[in-house]
């Protein structure tokens, strides 16, 4: 695996891969790797082919963390994501440091703005304005065929969608289903700062989730199936709910009345500092068509 830490070095190693006609399919991480993080690296294989070219970058990126955010404590470990990656088998990991990415008079932003506003882009401001600025410049400084980004995060694939649609990228986006622990719990690099009583408590999203999906096909109105599900994180003392949000599961906008077609239902709590999020996309009994 070849380790790239500036733009011209990861540009140089993809020129290579081209020059053989391989098709490269970028997975971009913030590093500090679980399970989740490989199951997109086997999906962008699968996506890849036998000839084609996995590349990784690592990078925590500094623009879609807020001022009180935790950019400064989010976990961090490149030697062992280095390990990890070459037990998959991928083929160049790009790790760049800040400075390599942003350069000191850099002005220009990219925003989905309307995405970029609602759920989780209302609770932190600024912050898919930061994951949309950073995926567009590693698009341009590797230019994949294609791209594999986790559901866990269902608004920032949402936004990644949207991006490539409206700015013209040509690049497939592939969704890749989460990955969960042995008690529902979705893997997350933030998991490994929840105190033992507050990890204990975190299973909680999932539990309201799997009631939620149990009750969508019984003809229940969204606000009623959001009251539920807030209701039943409320009830775990350890849980600070952020938000709860029933929406279109295609175009996330918002749903009244009874389900008539598949929503998802996307979760923001916190357990002490630790910011966790969560999904489950439901369905009716009888969809619309």
């Amino acid at each position: 695996m070849q380790v790239c830490r500036s733009k011209a070095a990861i540009r140089s190693t993809i020129a290579a891969f081209r020059a053989s006609g391989a098709p490269v399919v970028l997975v971009p991480t913030m590093g500090f790797l679980h399970e989740g993080h490989l199951s997109l690296m086997r999906l962008g294989r699968e996506r890849a082919g036998a000839d084609g070219r996995v590349v990784a970058s690592i990078f925590v990126n500094p623009t879609q963390f807020g001022p009180n955010e935790d950019f400064d404590s989010y976990p961090r470990d490149e030697a062992r994501d280095f390990d990890l990656l070459r037990a998959e088998g991928v083929d160049a990991v790009f790790a760049p440091e800040a400075t390599e990415v942003y350069s000191p008079n850099a002005q220009t932003i990219v925003e989905t703005t309307e995405l970029a506003k609602t759920l989780i882009g209302k609770l932190r401001p600024g912050h898919f304005r930061g994951v949309a600025t950073v995926v567009t410049k590693l698009f341009n400084i590797t230019r994949p065929d294609a791209a594999v980004f986790g559901q866990k995060d269902y608004q920032q694939l949402a936004v990644i969608r949207t991006m490539v649609r409206d700015l013209d990228m040509g690049i497939e986006i592939i969704g890749a289903p989460i990955k969960r622990e042995a008690d529902g719990l979705a893997m997350s690099s933030r998991n490994v700062r929840l105190t033992p009583q507050d990890r204990a408590a975190a299973p909680i999203l999932a539990r309201a989730l799997d009631e939620a999906e149990a009750m969508a096909p019984t003809g229940i109105t969204a606000s009623r199936l959001r009251s539920h599900v807030r209701a039943t994180l409320e009830a775990e003392p350890r849980a600070r709910v952020q938000s709860v949000d029933i929406r279109d599961a295609t175009t996330l906008e918002t749903i009244s009345g009874p389900l008539a077609r598949p929503a998802v239902i996307l979760l923001a709590v916190s357990f002490g500092k630790v910011f966790l999020i969560d999904n489950r996309v439901v369905h009716p009994a009888q969809e619309e068509t």
